[in-house]
């Protein structure tokens, strides 16, 4: 596995500019100048429908919301939001790819997109048979206990107590295997010798609810999601699956520090639409949602959600670049696990 880890060091984080922690203010400096754009043939004429593939809880329904009110705020076009969860995104991918490809339907979507394509090539390209807008959120994972934990207090502790468990500690996880936070879970057991189990929620709300309620011993989770739970006390961070130590967190290890050598996965989000999408409209889009990341409200969001350690933002050649990065990153990955990958 080691051999595995440092031949993807030049994976997606070379694709990621990590700036100093204490000189950052926003999520990533805004680069669209221009504040209005004309609508090529009146497009669009009425409300746009952005499908969402996860519920409206988690982090994807957080940044679907923040974005449509963006870019509401900037251009007064109205966006409805779908919410199609299941089957880690493919549910809503497949409904997406389904729809008219007339540019009057976006898509928000994370690295799963990625992942699944690089798991089977059958499944939609998000590089190439999408057309990014922006991506708008990347960001790194952690592990997380309950506050009031007396079992265990941080990662040395917790990782002594689940190897005294025979197998029957819990964590709660996202369900679909291979994706980013399955394989980081992977690296972390395996390099901290530990056997636990992943216990699946699809959904973002009972995921934190098993852990708030007791129904599991620890959370695996990106922090801007999770981010009411830090700020009530009911949640702790124990580890942080990153290459340092962001300012936030400064109290937190990193994996590496804890001896884990594996290069860290990170979950980025973006907004995309249909390859087949007019060309016109799809600049507008381009413009619409590359601007909105820029407005206050967005900022703001970002900055809220911990958005601030890594710059968030990709344009469209910047997104394809991650993408194709991701997808090259997740194929290695795979292939050294042992998986059917077509």
């Amino acid at each position: 596995m080691k051999n595995l880890q440092k031949r993807n060091m030049s994976g997606i984080i070379a694709a990621v500019a990590v700036a100093s922690f204490s000189s950052i203010t926003y999520a990533g400096e805004c680069r669209i100048s221009e504040t209005s754009m004309t609508k090529p043939s009146g497009f669009p004429d009425r409300a746009l429908t952005m499908v969402v593939p996860y519920g409206p809880g988690g982090g994807s329904g957080q940044v679907a919301a923040a974005m449509a009110e963006a870019v509401t705020g900037l251009t007064s076009v109205g966006i409805n939001r779908d919410h199609k969860p299941g089957g880690s995104g493919t549910v809503g991918m497949t409904a997406y790819m389904a729809a008219p490809a007339d540019g009057y339907t976006v898509l928000e979507h994370i690295d799963d997109a990625s992942s699944a394509h690089a798991l089977d090539s059958s499944k939609p390209n998000p590089a190439v048979d999408l057309i990014p807008l922006v991506i708008s959120q990347v960001t790194f994972s952690q592990v997380y206990i309950r506050t009031n934990e007396t079992r265990y207090n941080d990662w040395p502790s917790f990782v002594a107590w689940v190897q005294a468990q025979d197998g029957k500690a819990t964590i709660a996880n996202v369900s679909k295997e291979g994706s980013m936070e399955r394989v980081i879970m992977k690296f972390i057991t395996e390099s901290s010798d530990m056997s636990i189990q992943q216990i699946s929620f699809d959904k973002g709300a009972p995921r934190y609810g098993a852990l708030l309620g007791g129904q599991v011993d620890a959370l695996f989770e990106q922090p801007g999601d999770v981010r009411k739970f830090l700020d009530s006390g009911n949640f702790k961070p124990i580890l942080t699956v990153f290459g340092e130590r962001p300012a936030a967190f400064s109290d937190v290890p990193t994996h590496l520090e804890m001896g884990m050598d594996f290069e860290p996965l990170l979950r980025f989000r973006g907004f995309y639409v249909h390859k087949d999408a007019p060309a016109d409209r799809v600049g507008w889009l381009k413009w619409a949602f590359q601007r909105a990341y820029c407005e206050d409200s967005y900022q703001a969001y970002n900055d809220s959600k911990f958005m601030n350690v890594i710059d968030s933002y990709r344009d469209t050649d910047g997104a394809i670049e991650m993408i194709n990065a991701a997808i090259d990153q997740y194929r290695g990955v795979y292939k050294e696990m042992g998986l059917d990958v077509k």
